[in-house]
């Protein structure tokens, strides 16, 4: 594993750029740390949204059917964290790598609809959106507003009047898109791996996947994280680790490969 790191490595930092734009499939998996940058705090941090509210006591299926009320205190809290946030300079960066046809898409952990804000176009939300209320009786998506997230009543299914849910996962419900993100992955040659630790499953089990197939890794993280499963000192599994901030490493990758591009 090579590190780069912002003002030094200019060489790794190179050969990192150049692999890159000779990539023929390459892809983006993103967690919580890409969306920090635009004021959203990751729910497990210390002080984030599941220190206030147990996830097992607030964020699963049996406790949304059982008791909509108390699950709507969750909700609520969580679209207030959301609203009126912008996307930044990392979600630019890979909105931009996708335009210039070097990045086939985006897997994604958040459920905050940012990279779509930036213009990314090929995004897969594995764990939904928070842009829709969800019917789960009926099927019907309604668009949330703000007034959702800020009354005491729970919103009801204008069709069958089940409490609507907002189009996020719960625990106990099944992710999103798995077969999407399987066809996404076919024959990936570099993966991209940004502001997550890639522990939790499916997601964890993507860089190993396309490690397997003779694919690259990219690491972006304050942290290097990802490791070979199973490995007893705990082998890096990336074949680059960018350290740092997203907000400065994301920049200077995409400068880099901008600068490897043909005149």
């Amino acid at each position: 594993m090579k590190t780069i790191v912002p003002g030094l490595d200019e060489q790794h930092l190179s050969q990192a750029a150049t692999r890159f734009t000779k990539a023929s499939r390459a892809v983006a998996l993103t967690g919580a740390g890409i969306s920090v940058g635009s004021g959203i705090a990751d729910f497990r941090s210390p002080g984030g949204l599941w220190s206030v509210f147990s996830p097992d006591e607030y964020a699963t299926l049996e406790v949304f059917i059982s008791d909509p009320h108390k699950a709507w205190r969750l909700y609520r809290e969580m679209g207030r964290s959301l609203l009126g946030k912008k996307p930044n300079l990392g979600h630019r960066v890979l909105a931009d790598l996708e335009t210039q046809g070097l990045l086939k898409g985006v897997v994604t952990q958040n459920v905050d609809t940012l990279h779509q804000e930036a213009g990314s176009r090929n995004v897969l939300e594995i764990h939904g959106d928070h842009r829709n209320l969800h019917c789960l009786r009926c099927g019907r998506l309604t668009p949330v507003s703000e007034e959702h997230y800020q009354q005491e009543a729970v919103p009801h299914c204008d069709a069958c009047s089940f409490p609507y849910k907002p189009n996020v996962v719960l625990f106990g419900e099944s992710v999103r898109h798995l077969h999407r993100i399987e066809e996404l992955l076919a024959n990936c040659d570099l993966l991209l791996v940004i502001g997550t630790s890639a522990q939790v499953y499916p997601a964890a089990g993507l860089p190993e996947l396309v490690k397997h197939q003779g694919g690259l890794i990219y690491e972006f993280n304050l942290q290097q994280s990802l490791s070979v499963p199973g490995s007893q000192d705990t082998l890096p599994l990336s074949d680059f680790f960018f350290q740092g901030d997203l907000g400065a490493t994301l920049p200077l990758f995409a400068k880099a490969v901008e600068e490897q591009r043909p005149a």
